[in-house]
């Protein structure tokens, strides 16, 4: 059955909720271009559930304009009602390398004491890239909630900035195996002498899991500096 924006219109416009989950889903059967316009006013739905399926859908359909996507994103960053849905604007924001929205996801960072949308800003901040996320990722480093702080890691891991070595020391003996696990991925992206000297350490961990991680990443180093 072909799939047209005039039926997809219908679902949306559907007083059933499934109708409507279905036809944001549709959506990416469609035109970019098309599909982004409809997509629009689902953004600032009634329905809290709606327009997290919206925004979530922005991170694939948002370089259709960058520009409307980054206003639009930050909208639901600062104004919607729902926690879950503000979380869902910065891993868009994030997933979209939309840099122009750094300074928006620190504030909100600091303004926030929702542990969800922490750890999306924090998440968000390795896939931005953005040199200025360094401090506040070394921050995160220290925040309370272990999930927060395991995606710091990784965020650090994929900013690249190699100051972020000697901040990740102290968790080669963390007593949370995933925390050591996500440590050695972000050292094999990192690189140098230093990680490779915690690599080492880490390949003789106790947890089966970050020990081959470990190994796979130093063969990785070792590779890439042959």
């Amino acid at each position: 059955m072909t799939i047209t924006p005039d039926a997809v219109q219908q679902l949306l416009d559907s007083e059933n909720f499934g109708h409507r989950i279905r036809g944001i889903n549709q959506l990416r059967q469609l035109d970019p271009g098309i599909a982004f316009e409809m997509l629009k006013p689902m953004l600032v739905d009634p329905n809290a559930r709606m327009r997290y399926a919206a925004v979530s859908l922005l991170d694939t359909l948002g370089g259709v304009d960058r520009t409307a996507s980054l206003e639009l994103l930050r909208d639901r960053l600062f104004n919607d009602s729902e926690v879950d849905v503000q979380a869902a604007a910065a891993d868009a924001l994030g997933g979209l390398k939309l840099v122009e929205a750094f300074a928006d996801l620190e504030q909100l960072y600091h303004q926030t004491s929702e542990w969800l949308i922490e750890l999306s800003i924090v998440a968000a901040l390795g896939e931005l890239g953005h040199p200025g996320g360094f401090d506040l990722l070394a921050e995160a480093l220290y925040a309370g909630n272990d999930l927060v702080v395991t995606a710091a890691i990784s965020s650090l891991g994929e900013l690249g900035d190699h100051r972020a070595v000697s901040l990740l020391l102290p968790f080669a003996n963390h007593e949370d195996w995933q925390m050591r696990y996500r440590l050695t991925q972000a050292l094999g992206h990192l690189g140098g002498a230093q990680a490779q000297a915690i690599l080492v350490q880490l390949a003789q961990d106790t947890h089966e899991q970050v020990a081959e991680e470990a190994k796979r990443n130093l063969n990785y180093l070792t590779m890439d500096n042959q």
